[in-house]
């Protein structure tokens, strides 16, 4: 690991603790019952999703999956704002519409979650288009699951970014599972930044997406290239999921020693160790920092219960632009 700014690497820190104790507890919430919809989680994630938004100025845009809370977190969401929409309320960030699978913050730059599998890659190279056409020095980043690189609308966007020289990356969190389905089955390449070959634009393997160190500094080079002008760039970094596909999955495809054997790559322990063990960070700094995001997690949903539903008429808001 390189030697980076202490603040950049206690941020990375928070984030990725925000995300695990946000989506731990919605776990918890969904048992209750408390939690309309479907939900996704992203534990084991953390550091494919900080790593890379961290890389990224904070007025860059991004385009989420359904599996996007720690995509809204890292860049920035409020958290009483997400966990409000995560329970329908209407001080949520989308009004109580959208919901976990739905979440947007376009004042942060998130231009929103998607529940169709590759539903933002479309949306995403728009967005680039706008940018480039409009000179405002901003890029794009596409976050989406390894299963929607078999998608059509994979292809399709690549390649129109590829020809358009758009300033978009391509982002593929490569937990190895597209729900059920094993991607080295589905899949017949060896990785999935290979395929970058075939549209003309450089392909980048992070091979340890749980180091969130070794996802910021790839990140970086690609956010460089992509920001000079020189087109897009297609991203794999490698990670695992520790909890099913959805809160309705048990995940019986995998076996427990898997699972386990992934657990002990925890990405937010290997920092913790990293930072402690380089004398960076003592273990109360950091003790600190679990206690105010523990703190701040319980507040958003006491902050989320307290708040209205919906009102009837609101259904009728937000329908058409101005």
């Amino acid at each position: 690991m390189a030697t980076l700014d202490k603040s950049l690497l206690l941020e990375m820190f928070r984030k990725m603790e925000e995300i695990r104790r946000m989506d731990l507890k919605i776990a918890q919430l969904v048992k209750k019952g408390k939690v309309p919809g479907m939900t996704h989680f992203s534990v084991g994630e953390e550091a494919a999703n900080v790593g890379a938004m961290l890389a990224l100025n904070a007025d860059d845009l991004i385009t989420s999956n359904h599996r996007g809370h720690g995509q809204a977190i890292a860049k920035g969401i409020d958290l009483n704002g997400m966990m409000a929409e995560i329970l329908g309320k209407y001080t949520g960030t989308c009004k109580g519409k959208g919901g976990s699978m739905h979440i947007a913050d376009l004042d942060a730059g998130n231009l929103g979650a998607n529940g169709i599998v590759g539903g933002g890659m479309g949306i995403a190279v728009g967005a680039a288009l706008t940018q480039q056409m409009q000179k405002t020095g901003k890029i794009v980043v596409c976050f989406f699951g390894d299963g929607a690189t078999n998608e059509g609308v994979f292809h399709e966007a690549v390649n129109m970014a590829s020809i358009w020289k758009l300033p978009v990356i391509f982002y593929c969190i490569n937990n190895g599972y597209g729900i059920s389905a094993d991607i080295k089955k589905m899949t017949n390449v060896e990785h999935i930044h290979h395929r970058s070959a075939a549209y003309g634009i450089p392909g980048m393997f992070i091979e340890d997406g749980n180091n969130v160190i070794d996802v910021y500094e790839g990140f970086k080079k690609a956010v460089d290239h992509v920001r000079g002008g020189n087109g897009p760039v297609l991203i794999e970094s490698v990670t695992y999921r520790w909890l099913g596909h959805s809160s309705s999955d048990p995940g019986k495809y995998r076996t427990r020693e898997e699972v386990e054997l992934w657990k002990q790559k925890d990405p937010i322990e290997n920092l913790r160790k990293y930072l402690i063990e380089n004398n960076i960070a003592s273990a109360e700094e950091l003790e600190e920092i679990q206690a105010q995001v523990k703190e701040a997690i319980e507040a958003s949903v006491k902050f989320a219960e307290e708040s209205p539903f919906p009102p009837l008429e609101s259904a009728f808001e937000d329908i058409y632009a101005d």
